[in-house]
């Protein structure tokens, strides 16, 4: 039976979400990709980064999955949805927080070897407490139907239970805080380290400060990392908004705009990690540019085929391996 105070979810709103999973499975899915192609790309904070895409796209599946069905109760594939995505959400706080304690410790303490030996204790944390949150949750049948309290048509803790705040607090929303606190701090720690030394470089080597490809590089790295802890508050703000809400008892929560972004910012988080550390890292752009174009040249020379003998078609194949084994790599690579 569907719950007295359920918060409806339009079919606008369904859609739109749907959407945003589609996007960041597909967005999580080429940063994967790109990671296992192209050996020369496989650096620590892109295998860290990887991670991350695994837990953003478990997180899709799931959320897609909740959205889709149309939960009314607690069943078994509701509860299966809610541990599924508590655990991916959960694991996706922890790497992104991973990540920012990664390049802090390699940008700012220059020690790569610190920073490498703390992967093996991210992996236990990141995928280990989440691990415990849920199983804790799924024993103590905690997990289940939330009328869209505080989710956009997914199942997560069950809105009956008496203690539904405190597993909301222990199933996301604490670790939810503590990264919004937590990646601004670094990140700025980070900007601040980098500045400081390129201005120091500047004062013995004037030149570089006039090189225009330093110059662009420096100046998307810095903008990488005012942008990193930034669209991640936004895209979860609207979780917390409506949390904080729901302890007020507010209808406002309700708020079908405030429903939309909520559904879209939870979900888009994969897609967002692709346009940032693919699509808009030069290096890897070009890369995909130039394999699309020989795909489709590919098919091109394929149709044409028919009418040209075998001689030609070699000839013709050729030069498309010779530019596809000189894509370009700048530092942009590791910069991510």
């Amino acid at each position: 039976m569907a719950d007295e105070n359920q918060t409806e979810v339009y079919v606008y709103e369904k859609v739109l979400i749907l959407m945003s999973c589609a996007l960041s499975f597909f967005g999580s899915l080429l940063l994967i990709c790109t990671y296992v192609c192209w050996l020369d790309l496989r650096t620590t904070p892109r295998k860290l980064l990887v991670f991350l895409s695994v837990a953003d796209l478990l997180s899709a599946l799931s959320y897609s999955y909740g959205v889709w069905s149309i939960f009314q109760s607690d069943s078994l594939d509701c509860i299966t949805q809610a541990a599924i995505s508590t655990f991916a959400n959960t694991s996706s706080f922890f790497w992104t927080v991973a990540i920012a304690i990664y390049l802090y410790i390699f940008i700012v303490k220059s020690s790569q070897r610190q920073a490498d030996n703390l992967v093996l204790y991210f992996h236990l944390i990141s995928w280990g407490v989440p691990f415990g949150i849920t199983v804790a949750a799924l024993s103590l049948q905690k997990l289940g139907y939330d009328a869209s309290e505080v989710s956009v048509g997914w199942c997560w803790v069950n809105i009956h239970a008496d203690d539904h705040v405190l597993w909301m607090l222990l199933t996301g929303k604490i670790w939810e805080f503590i990264a919004y606190v937590t990646l601004p701090v670094l990140y700025i720690l980070i900007k601040i380290h980098i500045r400081r030394a390129h201005t120091a470089l500047s004062e013995y080597r004037p030149i570089l400060t006039s090189t225009p490809v330093s110059h662009s590089m420096s100046s998307m790295a810095d903008r990488k990392l005012t942008l990193i802890p930034i669209i991640f508050i936004m895209l979860r703000v609207w979780s917390t908004v409506r949390f904080l809400l729901l302890l007020s008892d507010s209808p406002a929560r309700q708020n079908p705009v405030l429903v939309t972004l909520h559904g879209i910012g939870n979900t888009f988080q994969g897609a967002a990690n692709c346009i940032m550390f693919v699509l808009c890292t030069p290096s890897i752009r070009s890369r995909l540019q130039a394999w699309l174009c020989c795909k489709g040249h590919n098919r091109c020379w394929k149709s044409e085929s028919v009418s040209q003998n075998r001689a030609r078609e070699f000839t013709a194949n050729t030069p498309s391996h010779a530019e596809e084994s000189t894509s370009p790599q700048t530092w942009e690579d590791s910069e991510d």
